[in-house]
């Protein structure tokens, strides 16, 4: 039995123990968050409209649409996100290491967008009249897949590709 006079740290539990720790995370991350989405945005500008030059005005099919606007979108952000969003994180980590880990994210997140895309297409076959035209494929690819997406590349992105350097006294002891 405890003979402490102080009271347990509350816990978090609960509904109200979920609002409370994602507060608490969204306090912690908010510049980065912010800075993430302003990149994020941008790409996602070029990402809209590369796919929609290529798929409606250039006739090519939404796959390679989709490829290609992603390919040159995540360029942009990687170097919006290299040099402003984790600038803190660049360390000594070399570029070309980055951008590998970076694209290799990305084009899990291109998976993630054509799965929508496939999963439109076989909609597509059963209600032609809802999921067969322009803008069920623009709100697959460029609204459920992007989103879904960008979820999963904040996280990939902070945990793997721009980490934080590690402490010097680490540095040190590992050289």
């Amino acid at each position: 039995m405890s003979t402490s006079t102080e009271a347990p740290p509350p816990t978090r539990s609960g509904p109200r123990g979920l609002v409370a720790r994602a507060t608490d995370l969204l306090r912690r991350h908010a510049a980065e968050l912010m800075r993430f989405a302003g990149v994020g945005g941008t790409a996602y500008v070029i990402d809209l409209g590369l796919f929609n030059l290529m798929y409606l005005g250039l006739d090519w099919s939404y796959w390679w649409a989709k490829v290609v606007s992603t390919i040159v979108a995540t360029t942009v952000a990687f170097a919006g996100n290299r040099h402003w969003t984790w600038r803190e994180r660049r360390g000594s980590a070399a570029a070309h290491r980055q951008y590998a880990l970076y694209f290799f994210f990305n084009g899990i997140g291109l998976l993630i967008s054509l799965g929508c895309l496939w999963a439109n297409a076989g909609l597509a076959q059963v209600w032609p009249q809802y999921f067969d035209n322009e803008l069920a494929v623009n709100l697959a690819a460029n609204f459920f897949g992007v989103g879904l997406a960008t979820i999963f590349r904040f996280f990939a992105y902070r945990t793997w590709v721009f980490r934080h350097p590690p402490p010097l006294a680490e540095a040190l002891e590992s050289a």
